[in-house]
């Protein structure tokens, strides 16, 4: 029986002008997002190689030069693509992906798309994760916004129910009908994006788990929408209430929600200015040891400290280059004092995505936002992973280098390492975090989507036995 219903229903759909030129038009976007976004996500994979490889050769073909020296002279590091990057590209296309790492200084990660981008870029791009997320949701209105309502309005409810069709059997009926169009269109895009991914050389690792869950969680936010416009539908009274109702909701579910959810964030865990955040290192790096300055207080006190341990009275009679030792207690100085900020910044992010996950359980679009840029690694943790990444390697690398100096030359020697010094420096590598991990941190998001299928699907439930 609600096979026949499911059957019936679907006839009625297909016929349906309406929906096949929405789907059409569907269709052409997806086909097109999806070769667009595959052919730049080819393209910086290729630029990711090819600038890793011309980075590490200008870095090995120094030539003699002091360690110092090459400290300034300073490398770039990137951050590989994420396979799934290809669905869903997150904050990556704002954040920039090279960061320079350098002595003295923490660097920002630069050269972002966004800042490649004409004004135009503001009205948004076509993108897989756009479609998914914001296009789909209007196919289910448009498919199942009349589910009830034209019963009603044809007075076809009488025949239905001199059939011996139940309540719940016509629900799952044109529950399933409402569904398959838009899991179908959907399932064959995760398709199509896992063969190409699993048969391209990719720098990251692909796995079709991981794409399985990110399939779940949009399976998910499609169950939810289905479940609030049957809801609509059997509440409301006319199509055209039905219709403006459920628009109203994926308004306030997609556009509305996340506008309040950010400005709340910004507004109770607000971002200092660059300038401010710049100022307030600077002031404490002036508090502490500076490396290049001999008579800084603190460089006195170390100076002090290094001559009672070796028992002498004279840098000059150091077992070691001094000023190599002082630039390097210098770097750890600085190192500590832009920890401390950058810490105080991480949990200003943290506390406002605290705020956006607690707001989340007001619109289903947010759980799923955050879970879609979590799992395609995409996400503001994926980025601040790489940061970090790229820091404690900047660290090591100060250390290498004024390491090379303190231990090959005394106090007063101007150092110059041979050219295969610097091959000696091992590569910067970066992993992403383990999918557990990503689960463990977005559990509470999936709850939530969980919450909202239950409690619409309860409600639709009890609704539809009165009806």
């Amino acid at each position: 029986m609600i096979f026949s219903i499911v059957k019936k229903e679907l006839q009625e759909i297909l016929r349906d002008g309406r929906f096949k030129i929405s789907t059409g038009i569907v269709f052409i976007l997806l086909v097109v997002a999806l070769v667009l976004t595959f052919n730049q996500y080819q393209h910086s994979n290729q630029q990711y190689v090819e600038a890793q490889k011309n980075e590490r050769s200008l870095w090995e073909e120094q030539g003699e030069k002091n360690p110092h020296s090459a400290a300034h002279y300073g490398n770039y590091v990137f951050k590989p693509k994420s396979p799934l990057s290809l669905i869903d590209q997150g904050i990556e296309k704002y954040t920039g992906i090279s960061i320079f790492l350098e002595a003295h200084n923490r660097n920002e990660a630069q050269f972002s798309n966004a800042s490649d981008q004409t004004s135009l870029s503001r009205f948004g791009e076509l993108s897989l994760s756009f479609i998914l997320l914001y296009i789909l949701p209007l196919i289910l209105i448009l498919i199942g916004y009349d589910s009830y309502t034209k019963e009603l309005e044809k007075g076809t409810f009488a025949i239905l129910k001199s059939q011996g069709i139940s309540n719940t059997k016509l629900l799952f009926g044109k529950w399933f009908a409402v569904l398959i169009p838009i899991i179908t269109i959907t399932t064959l895009l995760f398709l199509i994006a896992g063969l190409i991914l699993s048969n391209t050389n990719d720098v990251g690792v692909f796995s079709w788990s991981t794409l399985g869950v990110l399939y779940i969680a949009y399976l998910l936010y499609y169950l939810i929408f289905t479940n609030v416009i049957l809801f609509i539908s059997l509440v409301a009274k006319k199509s055209g209430v039905a219709l403006v109702s459920s628009l109203v909701f994926w308004v306030l579910a997609c556009f509305i929600a996340p506008k309040i959810a950010s400005n709340l964030a910004d507004s109770k865990y607000p971002y200092p200015t660059h300038q401010e955040f710049s100022k307030r290192i600077a002031e404490d790096r002036k508090k502490g040891l500076d490396g290049h300055n001999p008579w800084n207080e603190e460089a006195k006190k170390l100076e002090e400290e290094a001559l009672k341990k070796y028992n002498v009275d004279s840098v000059h009679k150091l077992p070691f280059n001094y000023n190599a030792y002082r630039m390097q207690k210098g770097e750890e100085y600085q190192a500590k004092v832009y920890a401390k900020h950058y810490s105080w910044l991480d949990d200003q992010a943290q506390k406002q995505e605290k705020v956006y996950k607690s707001i989340s359980i007001i619109s289903p679009f947010l759980p799923t936002r955050f879970l879609s840029m979590a799992i395609s690694r995409t996400d503001y943790q994926s980025h601040r992973d790489f940061s970090e990444t790229a820091e404690t390697y900047r660290v090591k690398t100060q250390e290498f280098l004024n390491g090379l100096t303190e231990k090959n030359s005394k106090y007063g020697e101007r150092y110059i390492a041979s050219a295969n010094a610097w091959k000696k420096l091992p590569k910067f590598e970066y992993t992403n975090a383990p999918f557990y991990q990503v689960l463990n941190r977005n559990t509470f998001m999936m709850l939530i989507l969980f919450m909202w299928f239950t409690i619409t699907g309860v409600l639709v439930f009890f609704i539809n036995k009165n009806h």
